[in-house]
């Protein structure tokens, strides 16, 4: 199956050549790779001038394609048309050899698949349940694995606010647990959302479905509002063997204040894509987790050394909330 590889950059020169080096040690290696490049310097054009990549063609865009899901667009619109598969990845991270084999062949062995996703496996730590493991509230339990549970779910549970769906799903209400949270079990898992750096999707679905523009910039959460409108038409798979690393390089990055009401604001987005005409009890649970969630950060101010982004992340938040009860994101459709 051929397939391209789209790279969507912005003033990460470094971080771009780890990834590429660790591209060039593929089993499978891509039969195009299209960087797009928002960069405001030339630091990453001068890089793949010098540089002999097989299959690259770069484009260096302007304020008018700048921005994360613009950039994804454009990139689809170079894509080879002999292309199957479009994958995108996060210009920060690093594969396992074997990242692309694995992702061919989930399409190869799931035909009903839309869309690939792969597994960063540095940031959460699995371990496979001993024959004597007891369940406790201080871990997650799934699939015969356990991680460290996140403080945050902890005190949901206490409050009755615990996510009702399998990870990579969405609940009604929104706030469920992402694909980090299905264990390292070798298992590919069926999904309703995917991560947007370390993705892929059938060129078909792309040539019709396109990022939404609402999630301008930075672009946070617009891999789960894609994911979610995708897997209402079809089938998502997860595939816990195609492995990579997410070093998350703070280049490019949104300061807190902002990254704080982005949170809030694009959260509801995707809520409401997810659940367009949510009941009143959905409704109590999304506000209620967005609150609760915003006081923990303010919280944060005084548990952690990191107390002025604590408290920029916590207005942001603030704001964010009175901002979606007296101005509501509009839906693009």
């Amino acid at each position: 199956m051929n397939f391209s590889l789209i790279i969507c950059t912005y003033n990460r020169r470094n971080a771009i050549e780890t990834l590429m080096n660790s591209i060039v040690t593929q089993s499978l290696y891509p039969n195009q790779i299209v960087i797009v490049d928002g960069s405001l310097n030339q630091d990453t054009k001068t890089y793949f001038e010098v540089t002999n990549f097989k299959n690259v063609d770069y484009f260096l865009v302007d304020a008018t394609h700048r921005g994360l899901t613009k950039q994804r667009n454009f990139g689809i619109s170079k894509v080879n048309p002999t292309s199957e598969i479009i994958c995108f990845l996060d210009d920060d991270t690093i594969l396992d050899e074997n990242y692309f084999s694995e992702i061919v062949n989930t399409y190869k062995k799931f035909p009903d698949a839309f869309g690939v996703g792969g597994c960063i496996t540095n940031e959460v730590q699995w371990k496979e349940n001993a024959v004597d493991y007891k369940e406790n509230d201080c871990c997650f339990t799934f699939d015969g694995f356990h991680r460290i549970e996140d403080k945050r779910f902890i005190l949901r549970k206490m409050l009755g606010l615990d996510s009702d769906v399998l990870p990579g799903f969405s609940p009604l209400f929104s706030h469920g647990r992402s694909v980090s949270y299905l264990p390292f079990s070798g298992k590919t898992y069926k999904v309703e959302q995917l991560m947007g750096g370390v993705s892929s999707f059938r060129k078909d679905v792309l040539d019709t479905h396109k990022f939404s523009t609402y999630f301008d910039g930075y672009g946070l959460y617009e891999d789960a509002e894609f994911t979610i409108r995708i897997s209402k038409l079809g089938q998502l798979y997860y595939n816990t063997n195609a492995k990579l690393e997410h070093h998350h390089d703070a280049s490019g990055r949104p300061n807190q204040y902002h990254y704080g009401k982005m949170v809030v604001r694009n959260g509801w987005y995707v809520w409401r894509t997810k659940n367009p005409n949510p009941k009143m009890i959905h409704c109590v649970k999304w506000h209620t987790i967005t609150i609760l969630l915003t006081f923990i950060r303010i919280a944060n101010i005084l548990t952690t050394k990191k107390r002025k982004e604590a408290f920029t992340e916590s207005l942001g938040r603030t704001v964010g909330w009175f901002s979606i009860v007296f101005n509501k994101p509009k839906i693009i459709n």
